[in-house]
């Protein structure tokens, strides 16, 4: 029984041994090339587990068929009008989906790595093609960067192997060398004080405009204001000169209104005054003022006369001897609220 036991092991190891050198397992992001002393035989899509022949007969390589990222290294690149840019790709592509294709790709490179490694320093001699544009089409908005990405695509792919399947490029960094930074910026400063001084002479032209219709509009008005107060001026004349030819005609009744005007405005404050009530206008409160034969109030002296003195003043004599002035009665006129 203790001999039986390393036999029965021995016998377990031989037959996992056996079938390890056998059978191989390939998965789904996988496709398997199996050689046989060195040449190609066959490529297995298959997921699963798979027979070759044990040992060093049949060897199989697994290749990965997804898709594969390549950095390319930083690269100057002097651009169409002489700027100089610092550059850094990406490359996508992934493995041929023919059969051939992947014996070519297993010839050319052997493996996913080495690829890598190859097509890295193969994207590198294809950037400078991107120094065919102006270092405008490269930056800011408007640019041609992906008409650059397409033609190091094109350029690449007239070097690359059979077996490559290249997906896409794209630049990863676009980097400007520190004198080409400075050059930049004294371009970009004298394109925003260009436009700037344009944005500024539009503004001015547009206020010159908004002052000249401004001015326009208020001499429409000015003009229209003065048109307008000439016609009020016109209807008030034509109204003064009937009132004046009514006026003209009844000389006496606007002689009594005028009267009436003054006494209403001398009345008017809270002012006591002492009036002549023999003179206009006050002589309209001395009820034996004379009447004339238009029914009118007429005063017994005009302003022209002396003021009389009043009773009991001892009056100066006059010159050339004569009487002294008969006084005449005098009225005084409160401008209260009790008058």
């Amino acid at each position: 029984m203790k001999k039986l036991l390393p036999i029965v092991v021995g016998t377990l190891l031989l037959i996992v041994l056996v079938l390890y050198n056998v059978t191989y397992t390939v998965r789904f992001n996988e496709v398997a090339i199996r050689t046989r002393f060195g040449k190609a035989e066959g490529v297995e899509r298959r997921e699963g587990l798979h027979l070759k022949m044990p040992f060093f007969v049949d060897r199989v390589t697994k290749l990965d068929n997804r898709l594969q990222l390549v950095d390319s290294t930083m690269q100057t690149v002097q651009t169409r009008d002489g700027e100089q840019v610092i550059v850094q790709c990406y490359l996508l592509w992934r493995l041929a989906e023919d059969d051939q294709g992947v014996r070519d790709f297993f010839t050319s490179f052997g493996s996913i790595e080495k690829a890598n490694l190859d097509l890295g320093r193969m994207l590198l001699s294809s950037i400078p093609v991107i120094g065919g544009f102006e270092f405008q089409e490269l930056i800011g908005p408007g640019n041609r960067l992906v008409a650059a990405e397409a033609r190091v695509l094109e350029d690449l792919r007239r070097t690359l192997p059979a077996g490559v399947d290249a997906v896409g490029v794209g630049v990863t960094q676009l980097v400007l060398p520190p004198k080409t930074s400075q050059a930049v910026m004294r371009r970009m400063r004298a394109t925003q004080q260009r436009l700037a001084q344009t944005e500024r002479s539009r503004g001015e032209a547009e206020a010159e405009l908004i002052q000249s219709e401004a001015a326009t509009k208020a001499d429409k008005i000015r003009a229209f204001a003065e048109a307008r107060s000439a016609e009020i001026e016109a209807e008030g004349n034509r109204a003064a000169a009937t009132y004046f030819e009514q006026m003209r005609a009844n000389q006496d009744l606007a002689i009594f209104l005028s009267w009436l005007d003054t006494f209403r405005a001398s009345l008017g404050g809270n002012t006591t005054v002492f009036l002549d009530a023999a003179q206009a206008p006050m002589h309209l409160i001395d009820l034996s003022s004379p009447v004339g034969p238009d029914g009118i109030p007429r005063p017994r002296r005009d302003a022209a006369s002396p003021m009389p003195m009043p009773r009991g003043a001892d009056p100066a004599p006059p010159r050339g001897g004569g009487a002294p002035a008969r006084p005449a009665p005098a009225a005084a006129a409160d401008s209260g609220d009790d008058r």
